[in-house]
């Protein structure tokens, strides 16, 4: 599964950074070779001492979940502060750069540390342990095979945990579309491989099977259609949408942010979550249903969908697959949308 990345707009918060000011130049040995200096955050340093049994680059049984590298200190150190601040820009170099960087330089073949080790250098705090966990399972989705269904039921039920937390609590933050976006897709994807790792029985071991009986309630098709379902009526994003055609709204016109000091969690949570409602009737074959969920979304015209690449992909491809299932065929394919004809 690939993930495209997002190219913030000018109506995105995401502004660069103030240009850092220079130290004055040094004089320098004439007989001395020339060296180019590149900046790099704190958090993509080198650690100095590496660890009785390095990350990355070991054998799986050297895996210390309780171990926390320097550079992934900073990185939660920093992540957590521009998650407070709502420094929108920040988290999303950190979210689509740093996290990368450090998960191909250290964690290669292993893990990330555990929440538990992390959770001193963020003080704790629930939510962003959640956001961390979610990451950590995406990672380990990505990079280590195979999971089982102990690991597979642990991401489920964070995932209830995160989606709990923005339908019944108060969430002060902004994140990234790109993560928002994420979020989403990888929650229908780690459904979807549940399910296939569900149905191949012949190579289960014994302890497998009993796992898989232990663990039947995570990732349920209808629990899973439920925690979208509501994350729609929730944000009440369809009313949204509908307001915005009056004028009356600018969800479209900020990208979905709140520049007032507000959240745009849970509206964006909702827009993306009828684009993962589409997807998952399409898995299950019900693409009238699927159509009817993306109903409110004009695809005729820009939107929050076309500013992650991902998201304008997946809705156009589904869009496309649903309408030509119900043999409709190319014609109801949305104008903007033609450079994308050659999926279908």
């Amino acid at each position: 599964k690939t993930k495209a990345k997002a190219i913030p707009t000018k109506r995105s918060p995401l502004k660069p950074p103030p240009t850092p000011l220079t130290p004055p130049p040094q004089p320098r040995n004439p007989n001395q070779t020339p060296q180019r200096h590149t900046m790099a955050s704190a958090y993509d340093r080198e650690d100095g001492l590496a660890p009785p049994q390095p990350h990355g680059g070991g054998p799986a049984d050297a895996y210390d979940p309780n171990y926390v590298p320097d550079s992934v200190k900073t990185f939660v150190v920093h992540l957590y502060r521009h998650i407070r601040d709502k420094n929108v820009y920040e988290i999303h170099q950190m979210y689509e750069g740093g996290f990368q960087r450090l998960s191909d330089r250290l964690f290669r073949d292993t893990p990330w540390p555990s929440a538990e080790a992390v959770a001193p250098y963020c003080d704790g705090d629930h939510v962003f342990l959640l956001l961390y966990r979610e990451l950590w399972y995406r990672h380990a989705y990505a990079r280590l095979s195979p999971l089982t269904a102990s690991h597979r039921s642990e991401s489920w039920n964070n995932y209830c945990d995160l989606f709990s937390v923005v339908l019944h609590g108060v969430v002060n933050m902004q994140l990234p579309n790109q993560w928002l976006w994420d979020m989403v897709d990888e929650f229908v994807y780690q459904f979807q491989s549940f399910c296939q790792y569900r149905a191949k029985l012949k190579n289960k071991t014994e302890d497998e099977l009993q796992q898989l009986k232990q663990f039947d309630k995570a990732w349920n098709v209808y629990g899973v259609l439920n925690y979208l379902q509501a994350l729609v009526e929730k944000s009440m994003i369809a009313q949204i949408l509908e307001r915005e055609k009056e004028g009356l709204e600018s969800f479209t016109a900020t990208d979905g942010y709140d520049y007032q000091g507000g959240s745009n969690v849970l509206k964006v949570l909702g827009y993306y979550s009828m684009i993962g409602l589409l997807r998952i009737h399409c898995l299950l074959g019900d693409y009238h249903t699927g159509l009817k969920c993306l109903a409110p979304i004009n695809l005729n015209q820009q939107g929050v969908y076309t500013i992650v690449i991902g998201s304008h992909i997946s809705t156009i491809y589904h869009y496309g697959f649903a309408n030509l299932m119900m043999r409709r065929g190319m014609l109801m394919l949305p104008r903007n949308s033609t450079k994308f004809c050659f999926i279908l």
